[in-house]
Formats: structure tokens, sequence, C-alpha cells
């Protein structure tokens, strides 16, 4: 197999050192008892294929995330990148299997109500809002999407064709496609995604009774979508759900409570079957004020941050029982040097140890193409420096 991408040499480390290290962080952090701040990255295939020193071929998003062939291979290099290249608590080294999983990138649910997909050049794909004062009934009109219909289609065709007997390996290790691709950018995203953010938020004001209508339709439509994945993998329904809604971001708390926090509970209630609780939430962008009704609302004991983030007073505020990601922004990791990253890192978690355990590090939010990963490796070695709790 030629590969698509031009990695530097793989380094030797001990790596089964770090693996049971990384190991006894979550062990102790799960079990209450954290001996010290874990660290992960959100960090996806996007970091090869728009970095053009890593990817001299210019393999495309386009090609990604159309041919399965391409996505499989793609998944499967940067699995073996981010084992040997990016240090976190995770395990390193060659593994005895590679997972790999379905990826719909953040364009999958606008794409399947039938949004065009947009590929610009060297970065990831986007949709165009297509809902506009002429045509905004139509997906009422329509109906709710088949849950296996357009991208998500293709989907569970890269699902099946990389779990297809014999198994294919890389590195002569088998590769497994883990079950993925039921997840949702939240329902007041999603709308702000068909019809334009400005626009919808209008809608709030101006047809009140549309906008309600059209998050009703989304949400209905996610629960569907959920429970038909879920039960085309084989798995149970779940006790506790991951979900975001990024767009939120936009609405003062009262209007949040009143539009979207409604949809919240239907969407819980309905892919968890009114069990839902101990949920996790992704809220990038300047959403904490949000935050205390999120949690005492929606039952959800996780946030996943992005950046602004005063992550000391939000931990102080939300309690000590409450888990919060975060860590320095993206822009600073992309752009400073590897002294400023192991400050800020270290500046944050000055800040927010004192209030709780349940913190744990990582960039805000999403690792971008061209980080130096000299600046990664500043944020885990000052993580393992600054990040001890006494016992």
């Amino acid at each position: 197999m030629t590969a698509l991408f031009s990695l530097p040499p793989l380094p030797s480390a001990d790596w089964q050192k770090h693996n049971e290290e990384q190991r006894l962080v979550w062990e102790r952090f799960h079990q209450g008892k954290p001996s010290r701040v874990p660290m992960i990255l959100g960090v996806n295939p996007r970091f090869l294929l728009c970095d053009p020193r890593y990817n001299p071929n210019k393999v495309a998003f386009r090609d990604y995330m159309t041919d399965m062939e391409t996505m499989w291979q793609v998944q499967c290099e940067f699995a073996l990148f981010s084992r040997h290249f990016l240090p976190y608590d995770h395990e390193m080294g060659m593994p005895e299997e590679w997972h790999i999983y379905v990826d719909p990138q953040n364009i999958g649910e606008a794409a399947w109500y039938g949004a065009e997909v947009l590929y610009p050049d060297w970065d990831v794909p986007d949709t165009r809002p297509f809902l506009t004062d002429d045509n905004k009934t139509m997906l009422f009109e329509k109906g709710i999407p088949d849950p296996f219909s357009g991208i998500y289609g293709h989907l569970r065709d890269f699902y099946e064709f990389s779990s297809a007997a014999p198994a294919r390996t890389f590195y002569d290790r088998p590769v497994i496609c883990d079950p993925s691709g039921f997840g949702t950018d939240g329902p007041f995203t999603v709308a702000c995604n068909l019809r334009g953010a400005a626009e919808f938020c209008m809608d709030l004001y101006l047809d009140p009774d549309y906008a309600m209508e059209l998050l009703e339709f989304i949400t209905q439509a996610t629960i569907q979508r959920m429970l038909a994945w879920h039960k085309y993998y084989g798995l149970p329904t779940p006790d506790s759900f991951w979900f975001a809604d990024d767009s939120i971001m936009l609405l003062s708390t009262a209007d949040y409570e009143q539009f979207v926090l409604p949809f919240h509970k239907k969407l819980i209630d309905g892919v968890t079957e009114g069990k839902g609780h101990n949920n996790t939430i992704h809220l990038c962008g300047d959403a904490t004020r949000h935050f205390p009704l999120i949690r005492d609302e929606l039952k959800v004991t996780a946030f996943d941050t992005g950046y602004p983030v005063e992550h000391g007073k939000l931990a102080k505020e939300l309690g000590p029982d409450i888990t919060i990601q975060g860590g320095p922004r993206v822009a600073l990791l992309q752009n400073g040097t590897p002294e400023e990253a192991a400050a800020e890192t270290q500046r944050i978690l000055e800040d927010v140890m004192p209030h709780t355990r349940r913190f744990i590090l990582r960039e805000a939010n999403n690792l971008p193409p061209a980080t130096p990963l000299e600046n990664i490796d500043a944020m885990y070695e000052t993580v393992q420096k600054y990040g001890r709790f006494e016992d």
C-alpha cells in the first residue's frame, strides 16, 4: 500500500511506560481519586489533510468524504500519526489492532436534510443554508429523511466496507471500524445551518411558530436517526447522552431557556427513553453563562468547552462534582512558542485545580493543522509536572 501522507520517521520511545502511566491516570480519575489532571486532544484527520507539510499529494477532503477506500486509508494513517506524534493520555505506539470510525465531520446532518456540501481548498467541508423565505417549509412537506439516506447511506456503506471479512490489515494489524455516526451538532445549530444563523435568530422573534416547528422537526428527526443507528449497530439504548449545540452562544440565557432548552430535553428523553443522566455537552464559544441552567435542567455532569472560558471561575461556579474539559486556545497553540504554550497551560492548571479535581486539559477546541508538535509536547510536559494533586 502506497502511503497517502508524508510522515516523519516513526520515533522510538518507551511506549509501554507511557501506556501504563496513562492507564493509571484514567483509572484514578474515574475512581474519583485523580493523581493528576488528565490530558486529551480533540484532533482528527483534518490535521493531516489540511497541512501541505504532511499532504504533499494534495489528498482532498472531497475524496475523503466520498471515496470509501480513501477514508479508510486516511483514517489508518492518521491513527498511525496520532499514536506516534501526539502525546497525551491515550495509548501510544503500535497497537494490537487499529480503530477507525465513520466520519461525517460537521456536515452530516445538514447534508442529510439536503444542503449542498462545499469543499474549499485546504479546508474542512461546509454546507450552504438552503431554507429561504420562499421555501422555508419544504422540509415539513418532504418529511423526515430515512436514517440511512443520503450521506448517512454512504457512511453505512463505509462501515460495512471496513467491516467486511476477511479483515483488512494495516501494518499487519487488523483494522476495526467502531460504531459511530449517530451524534448531533444540536437542533439549534442544525437549524442555523439550514436556514442561516442570522435568519433563524430573527425567526425566533418574527416568526416564532415556524422557528418552533423547525426545531421540533429537527429534534424528532434526530431522535429517529439515532435510534435507527443504535439498532443497526445492535447497541442498547444509552443511559446517558453526549451532544453539542454550539450556536446557543448566540442567545441570552433567557432566550435559550425559552426557545431551545425544551428541545434539548426532548432530545435527551427521546434517545435515552427518559433515563438520561450524567449527560455531556460540547459547547464552543462564549456559552458558559448557560452552564448552570444546563447542569440543573439537563442532568449534565460534564462540559466540553472551547474558547473563551475562565476555567477557574467556571469550576468554582459549577462545583467540584462537574467535569470540565478545556485549555489553551488553539490560536496560541498554532502560532505561539513552546514556552508560551507551557506558560498558558500552567496558568490554567493553577487557576482551576484549587476548585475541582474533575478537570481534563485539552486544546480549546479542536487542534488545527500547522500546530507545531513542540507545542503539544510542552502542554503534556506541563500537565505532567504541574497537574499533580497532593493526596
